[in-house]
């Protein structure tokens, strides 16, 4: 179950992504293993595309067209990597674990907002 967190400034609210994160870590250190070929040349190409996509975005040169493109290619290259993976299927939940959920999360942001200004300023 996800658990919402304040941060340890007080100042927004955490939602930890480790019990998402860690099957799909997982599941490519196993496809890796399988297959480090395969796999590394998908990781690679898959690196090369977001480090095209980030330069593409922070260029002050590059068209719109540009940085579309870059964004198509690593979403390619993104998708072409999740291929050898098994599915990862999203995170359902029941209508009661998704208003607990929701409460939990509504709680951490209250408490955010009551020791925070409008101004976003923080309250000792």
């Amino acid at each position: 179950m996800i658990r919402p967190q304040v941060t340890v400034d007080g100042r927004a609210v955490r939602i930890p992504l480790a019990f998402h994160t860690d099957p799909l870590l997982d599941d490519l250190a196993v496809a890796y293993a399988e297959d480090p070929d395969t796999v590394g040349r998908l990781l690679a190409r898959h690196a090369a595309s977001v480090l095209a996509h980030d330069h593409a975005v922070c260029s002050e040169d590059a068209s719109d067209l540009d940085r579309a493109m870059r964004a198509a290619e690593a979403d390619g290259s993104r998708e072409a990597l999740l291929e050898e993976l098994p599915e990862q299927p999203d995170p359902q939940y029941s209508p009661d674990d998704a208003i607990t959920l929701a409460g939990r999360i509504t709680r951490a942001a209250s408490h955010v907002r009551h020791r925070t200004s409008p101004e976003g300023t923080h309250h000792p």
